[in-house]
């Protein structure tokens, strides 16, 4: 039996895992899905001080609190950041880093530092104009509704509505901690890139994160044909590949 830990991305909960999570469980295995402080079912507790280090204790308190071993750390979107940071943190409670369409940052790399500077200047302007210089609103203006099909993929509508209710905003001070990669039994181990290309002549904001997993020592790259939220567009295919990483070796 593997143990999955499954960590969502900005805007999010874990409420966005609902349709992997009991693909996983019927094959036998662990799942669990934590939702991150101020966002999902813990939005009333969001205030400004909520940054990195306050949702990595969220996952590294699930390792402990859980007693985990050999862990399958997935990390989807912006908690590739988190992901990165938490392994730093609890190297010898994981198994296998996963980076589910997300981004992979270096050390003392913040999220927002790996945007290009004309989004950071957008969403910086938004931050302080719609969010009382601390929230982040949304990956874009205009309605949640639209970009979730258009931005992320989400073509079915019942799928769409269900989504667009439980969107919420982002602490922006989790998008703007650095990490702080120190630990070389981290950096040792095994990690897969699972990249959602739709659209491979516009492949998106994670291409060359991609890109460095399929040429980088230590890495495994896998791709599903869809958008950003596979978790809900193409969940079967998703826990497929989940499936392989947590299978012990022939």
């Amino acid at each position: 039996m593997a143990t999955y830990l499954l960590v969502h991305g900005a805007w999010h909960g874990a409420w966005c895992w609902r349709k992997v999570t009991p693909l996983l469980q019927a094959h036998g295995h662990a799942v669990l899905t934590p939702t991150l402080t101020g966002l999902g079912e813990r939005s009333h507790l969001a205030h400004p001080l909520i940054g990195l280090e306050t949702h990595i204790g969220d996952v590294v308190n699930v390792l402990f609190y859980e007693d985990l071993h050999d862990a399958i750390l997935v990390g989807h979107s912006s908690s590739g950041t988190l992901i990165t940071a938490v392994a730093d943190r609890a190297p010898e409670r994981l198994a296998h880093l996963v980076y589910l369409d997300a981004f992979v940052p270096a050390d003392g790399q913040a999220t927002i530092d790996l945007i290009t500077p004309e989004t950071k200047a957008a969403i910086e302007a938004r931050v302080a104009a719609e969010g009382d210089g601390w929230l982040f609103p949304s990956p874009q203006p205009g309605s949640w509704d639209n970009f979730v099909r258009d931005g992320w993929g989400v073509t079915d509508e019942a799928d769409r509505r269900w989504m667009v209710e439980r969107l919420g905003p982002t602490p922006y001070k989790t998008f703007t901690d650095p990490v702080r990669c120190t630990d070389p039994r981290a950096a040792a181990l095994p990690r897969t890139f699972i990249g959602c290309v739709q659209d491979p002549e516009n492949p998106g904001g994670f291409a060359r994160f991609a890109q460095a997993a399929r040429s980088e020592a230590g890495w495994r790259y896998r791709e599903l044909a869809t958008g950003h939220e596979a978790f809900l567009t193409m969940p079967h295919e998703l826990v497929d590949v989940l499936l392989d990483i947590g299978a012990p070796p022939r």
